[in-house]
């Protein structure tokens, strides 16, 4: 799978903007607030629905115009899937495959796979469980719709069971038939993400540990640790048991939506314990492990999309990471970096098509290894 061309009008920066790529490493460079970020949210939004950077679709708009598109024309197994994404500023987003409108979004997620790491990545270990468990659901949803849909459901339950909790907290009648009924949707809803998410962290480890060992050469040993209530104890009896104390707080203080991933570095914290430099190799790697078990549910190679990853590794690692992502292994690649020369001195010396945009000089650099 390979994205063959890509076509942005009225998107953040872009007026207009068409490429045809690479089938292998895509890079742009340029200075910052030339839009490589945004080159690669495009892709992210053809992938995913949405952009990886802004919640609202409509302050991806460009400033004085009122609507934007993004389109691009994948070849997935050996057939073009061509994807549309619409925005007008005071409409519904419009999002189409080779024309046709989908009713649900949720029915695009996994048909093009699509792997993003950049700076804020490391939010992941710095910021607050939620983003830890949306890294998981992110991937777990683009091989299993079944998931994708049980998160929809449980979030829809969940709500509803906190609103009649703060009803209550406000006077309301409890109603314990109506508790029950939420209690038993909740619980079984839960069961099945805990399981899922369960066998993911036992599934993905060795995949993160052994990127981690081949970007840092084995200097360290990393741990991923999936963290749950559903460990000790079911569901449902938590949520009986902690009704009085979820009423006195007008939430439910008991659930998947509790879970979270602990990151370890030689059985350390590696929040508090992990350097700069092994934080941000233990976040890429992480990332490529998304890669790695992605590729082995479906058998299809995720596009990667590397955005100004460098920052803060030294050259050695990022002389590996490049090497790493060049093999045959990986399939698409889209690169950015604010320096001019690095990318092309290390690509040059690899046997590998590429494609480099500068995007502050407008020159483009091929190299075609087969031709």
């Amino acid at each position: 799978m390979y994205l063959k061309n890509l076509s942005l009008i009225n998107f953040k920066n872009f007026e207009n903007f068409e490429i045809d790529l690479c089938p292998k490493i895509n890079c742009f460079t340029g200075d910052n607030g030339t839009g490589k970020t945004n080159i690669l949210d495009s892709i992210h939004y053809l992938s995913f629905c949405k952009s990886f950077l802004n919640f609202s679709d409509r302050q991806n708009i460009r400033i004085g115009e009122d609507f934007f598109v993004i389109e691009g024309a994948f070849n997935l197994y050996d057939k073009t899937e061509t994807i549309y994404c619409g925005q007008y500023a005071n409409k519904r987003k419009s999002f189409r495959r080779n024309g046709v409108e989908y009713q649900k979004l949720s029915e695009h997620i996994g048909l093009l796979p699509v792997v993003f790491t950049n700076p804020y990545d490391s939010n992941l270990i710095h910021e607050g469980s939620e983003l830890r468990r949306k890294f998981s659901d992110s991937v777990i949803s683009q091989f299993d719709h079944n998931y994708l849909n049980d998160l929809i459901n449980y979030n829809r339950i969940l709500e509803q069971r906190n609103n009649m909790l703060k009803n209550v907290q406000k006077g309301a009648k409890l109603d314990h038939d109506e508790v029950e009924v939420w209690n038993i949707q909740l619980a079984e809803t839960g069961k099945r993400i805990f399981n899922s998410r369960k066998n993911f962290a036992e599934e993905i480890v060795e995949i993160f540990q052994n990127y981690y060992s081949l970007i840092s050469d084995n200097k360290e040993n990393v741990q991923f640790i999936y963290q749950s209530q559903l460990h000790n104890e079911e569901l449902l009896s938590l949520l009986e048991r902690n009704l009085e104390r979820d009423i006195i707080l007008g939430y439910t203080s008991s659930g998947i939506h509790k879970d979270d991933f602990d990151f370890r570095i030689d059985n350390m914290p590696i929040k508090r314990f992990g350097s700069q430099g092994q934080q941000k190799t233990f976040v890429i790697s992480l990332k490529f492990a998304w890669f790695g078990y992605i590729k082995k549910k479906t058998n299809l190679a995720p596009i990667l999309l590397l955005d100004d990853i460098f920052d803060k590794l030294d050259k050695k690692r990022v002389k590996v990471i490049t090497k790493l992502v060049s093999q045959n292994d990986f399939g698409q690649i889209f690169i950015t970096d604010t320096s001019y020369t690095r990318m092309p001195d290390i690509l040059k010396n690899l046997q590998i098509d590429y494609k480099i945009l500068n995007l502050s000089t407008n020159e483009i650099t091929v190299n075609e290894v087969n031709n």
